[in-house]
């Protein structure tokens, strides 16, 4: 039994990087946290973490990569896990190509995760939000969105994509009582950069910590109803990469 004045909250990609520093973060200040990811045993792991401050963790392996699955999957991860007040877009991946050389199926694959399975978990969500007439969604986008940088040409349009997509929702639902806030990182130390899609070398001891984000992200969730963050641009202070 959830007590009325109790935070809940959805994070996605929340089995590592900036998506597991804010579970964490959330559950030592007393928010309740449903975990979405693909790893099942990452998940329950860090639901182990967030248990031991206190709160209840939840996990729920999902891909969101299968964007024609998410709106129903996190429809009934939102059902089950009532009420949720707080959704942390955070799932993405990243991409390094030339625009010339890039795939379609890669451009399709970039847009699909990092933009629209945002756009299916926001209307998987917003339902139970307008009726409580409350609520807060944080956008994960990045520096790439507002500011071109070669070779990123998928991921910035979708990173791009997510910031407008934000700002459209904001409108819409700020009489519903809903907030939403945008996120965009320079470079964060996380998993994104091991991946085989980004061929890149960068000094990663030069980068943000997924902490610092995930305080960020906090600080923006606990301030009072009657205020909001619209959006936030958080850069290492060596730069943007």
């Amino acid at each position: 039994m959830t007590s009325q004045n109790q935070r809940r909250a959805l994070i996605t990609g929340a089995s590592s990087g900036i998506g597991k520093a804010t579970a964490l973060a959330f559950a030592q200040a007393g928010i309740d946290v449903a975990l979405v990811s693909r790893s099942q045993d990452k998940l329950e792991a860090i639901a182990t973490k967030a248990r031991e401050a206190g709160v209840e963790a939840k996990a729920y392996p999902l891909d969101l990569a299968k964007i024609e699955q998410v709106k129903s999957e996190i429809s009934a991860i939102a059902t089950d896990f009532a009420p949720i007040d707080i959704l942390v877009n955070n799932a993405g991946m990243g991409y390094t190509n030339p625009l010339l050389e890039t795939p379609l199926s890669d451009w399709q694959r970039v847009i699909d995760l990092n933009l629209t399975s945002v756009f299916q978990c926001i209307q998987g969500v917003l339902p139970a939000m307008r009726q409580q007439q409350r609520g807060t969604i944080i956008n994960v986008a990045s520096i790439a969105g507002q500011q071109p940088f070669p070779d990123w040409g998928a991921y910035s349009v979708s990173k791009a994509g997510l910031i407008a997509l934000s700002k459209t929702l904001a409108a819409e639902e700020r009489p519903h009582g809903i907030r939403v806030v945008t996120f965009s990182p320079g470079a964060v130390n996380t998993p994104i950069w091991d991946t085989d899609t980004v061929q890149i070398d960068l000094n990663r001891s030069a980068m943000l910590t997924p902490e610092i984000v995930a305080q960020s992200i906090l600080h923006a969730v606990m301030m009072p109803e009657q205020a909001v963050i619209d959006s936030v641009t958080l850069m290492p202070s060596a730069g943007a990469l």
